[in-house]
């Protein structure tokens, strides 16, 4: 990663940062833009509130850091030495929704005379504040106040858990923020409306501490929550996959005294659609620990687990043996996909040493038919130029890390996939960086499951290439829960995080009265654009194509989209879109464009507007809807055009429909 710098630092004008009391100690921040100015007041406690264009979007809201020992920062603190500085610089990261990201901001820093700083930004599309700590040794964090006080109660986009052990795959519901049950909790990011303003919550650089959660504090305040440090766990949940906490410290973290915290951020936007483009919380994440990234590559995946492996009209039986991933890697190979992935099954689970010879036995979700030849699967894949992944249970590649990714590492192993933490307590968080580490030593990759949110982890170990944390197409093998209308929330909200491995592609498209579950033939809700769509909709690094090799070979058209679609891009421009009704995005990879439409289930129709071209001619492949698509998901029709800058086009949306656009540039 580069960084690009015009940096002005040290005391700035009033225009910045204002000192308006001296004796409360009032600081007014404002945004470069001067359409924010956040409101810093110390006197016994700390708070803060914000303003945009005029409207009071946050009310006074009390920030605090309470240790063990009884100290609480934000309380009773004497200021003692001001800074300021204004930053414009251009931050290039290894791959993004971007070439370069703007990271433009003014900032006050805080001091006070207990050896901490508080340390505010304020951006022209959000405001982050956070604790930095100079306390000699180890300290123990008892609890972090973390408040969001608002004028009434405001309607949210909430995700909600009862739990802890909570892998971020719930549907987002709209509601007040009172709804928030009392034995419940808000995941983050939290996406809510106040006067008209589009607020969406999160935090940035979780790094060996633990994330947070909103409960309903009262009086229209969101309250965060932290679990507790975990003293003692234990194997629990689905198949054993997960250790649950069975005894917690009355603390939520025990880290160095002289260090950072993480970011509490909040987005502000104008209108929906500007919550489709948000990179604060790459900005605001830690710069690379891991030193040479030339070897991570972005890439797409041949994906086993959801297809169940069925390959049809080959002459071998299909399952986990050494022809069906042979098979998989020679797709890979033929259609330049640089992974496969070998999923559920390559291994017993609680052993990574011990490979699949046919006799592995699983918890009944995984058939096995076969065995499998490492050594001679690896080799082949090298000479086909293709990489294998390795999917892993957490706590078995934790107890096994050294051995296990040193065997990897003798394979060829190009990354693991990592499943099941279901916790982001801080001894979980401090896993994701210690594995990330380890795994850069060997060049691996890293593609976190059952995950918390994206915090800007990616651009601390650029080896973590992709999250889930998200309710993706997995959930139709085995849920009737609406992931179709979930589609059009996530870019709104889930997005905002990070990388989301939502991993679509499913060509057994079905309508809502078609649907149904089916763990070995999974259908999608929704048609075939629908699917097309999101695979330049949902920003994923390290995408996998969810159905069977086979499947995409009998739909040439569909696979040679898919297989040409970038997966990192060059620019991200929001075009339209209302939070949960619909989204239309445009992104580019070096000269061509691809434009994208999600829809709910309400048909209806979008107007593009091609004012993004330049003066050249682009030659237009579209997949849009086809005249039966509500009654037959898969029913699409492809249409080839010229584009030139400023035209426009109307185009229809089914009942759970899309489109997809490639633009190429005709030379």
């Amino acid at each position: 990663m580069n960084l690009k710098r015009t940096l002005s630092l040290g005391f700035l004008l009033f225009a910045l940062v204002s000192i308006v009391n001296a004796k409360e100690k009032t600081f007014n921040l404002s945004s470069p833009d001067k359409n924010i100015v956040v409101e810093i007041k110390v006197d016994n406690a700390i708070t803060y509130g914000v303003s945009f264009k005029g409207k009071t979007v946050l009310l006074p809201s009390p920030l605090s850091l309470s240790l063990n020992d009884g100290k609480v920062l934000g309380i009773n603190n004497k200021v003692g030495k001001v800074s300021q500085r204004s930053v414009d610089q251009k931050v290039v990261p290894l791959y993004g929704m971007a070439a370069s990201y703007n990271d433009l901001y003014n900032e006050v820093s805080i001091g006070f005379k207990d050896n901490f700083q508080v340390i505010f930004r304020a951006f022209n599309n959000g405001v982050a504040y956070r604790f930095v700590t100079s306390i000699p040794g180890k300290i123990k964090v008892k609890e972090e106040q973390i408040n969001y006080c608002f004028s009434n109660d405001i309607d949210a986009w909430l995700q909600l858990t009862k739990s802890f052990n909570f892998s971020y795959e719930a549907e987002f519901l709209p509601n007040k923020i009172s709804s928030i049950p009392a034995k419940s909790m808000a995941a983050l990011p939290l996406v809510a409306e106040s006067k008209g303003v589009k607020i969406a919550i999160t935090e940035a650089d979780l790094l060996d501490y633990p994330g947070y959660y909103f409960t309903y504090k009262g009086n229209n305040t969101l309250q965060n929550i932290n679990p507790k440090f975990v003293l003692k766990d234990e194997l629990g949940g689905q198949s054993n996959f997960n250790r649950n906490s069975t005894l917690d410290a009355d603390y939520i973290a025990e880290t160095e005294g002289t260090r950072s915290f993480p970011w509490r951020l909040m987005v502000i936007a104008e209108n929906d659609k500007d919550l489709l483009y948000n990179n604060l919380v790459y900005l605001l994440a830690s710069d690379n620990k891991i030193g040479d990234v030339s070897w991570v590559k972005p890439g797409k995946v041949a994906w086993d687990w959801w297809n169940a492996n069925n390959l049809t009209g080959v002459d071998f039986k299909s399952g986990f043996n050494t022809e069906t991933y042979k098979y998989f890697i020679d797709f890979a190979a033929e259609n330049k996909l640089e992974y496969i992935m070998m999923d559920e099954g390559w291994s017993d689970q609680f052993d990574l040493l011990k490979v699949n010879d046919g006799s592995v036995v699983t918890d009944g979700s995984t058939k096995l038919s076969g065995k499998l030849d490492m050594p001679y699967l690896f080799d082949y894949a090298k000479q086909k130029n293709v990489g294998i992944i390795l999917w892993c249970v957490w706590h078995t590649l934790d107890r096994q890390m050294t051995e296990a990714l040193d065997q990897f590492q003798k394979w060829g192993v190009k990354g693991v996939k990592v499943d099941f933490m279901n916790r982001d307590d801080q001894t979980v968080v401090n896993f994701y960086e210690r594995l990330a580490s380890e795994a850069a030593k060997r060049k691996m990759i890293v593609d976190f499951h059952a995950a918390f949110k994206p915090t800007g982890m990616e651009r601390t170990y650029p080896n973590i290439i992709n999250f889930e944390a998200v309710q993706g197409l997995e959930w139709s093998k085995f849920s009737n829960v609406d992931l179709l209308q979930q589609a059009v929330i996530l870019p709104f909200t889930r997005m905002l995080a990070g990388p989301m491995d939502y991993t679509p592609g499913g060509l057994y498209n079905a309508n809502k009265e078609d649907y149904k579950i089916s763990f070995y033939r999974p259908m999608t809700q929704g048609t075939r654009c629908n699917q097309l769509a999101m695979f330049t909709m949902f920003y994923a690094p390290f995408e996998m194509l969810a159905d069977a090799p086979t499947a995409y070979e009998k739909e040439p058209e569909i696979l040679n989209y898919l297989a040409s679609m970038p997966n990192v891009w060059d620019e991200t421009l929001p075009l339209d879109g209302k939070i949960g009704d619909f989204a239309v995005i445009a992104r580019r990879k070096g000269a061509d464009w691809h434009v994208a439409g999600l829809n709910n289930w309400i048909e209806k129709s979008v107007k593009l507007t091609f004012d993004f071209l330049d003066a050249d001619e682009y030659a237009a492949t579209i997949f849009i809807d086809g005249a039966n698509a509500n009654r037959i998901g898969s029913d699409y029709k492809k249409i080839t055009k010229t584009i030139r800058k400023g035209s426009t086009m109307d185009i229809e949306m089914a009942n759970g429909g899309g489109f997809a656009i490639k633009l190429e540039k005709v030379k």
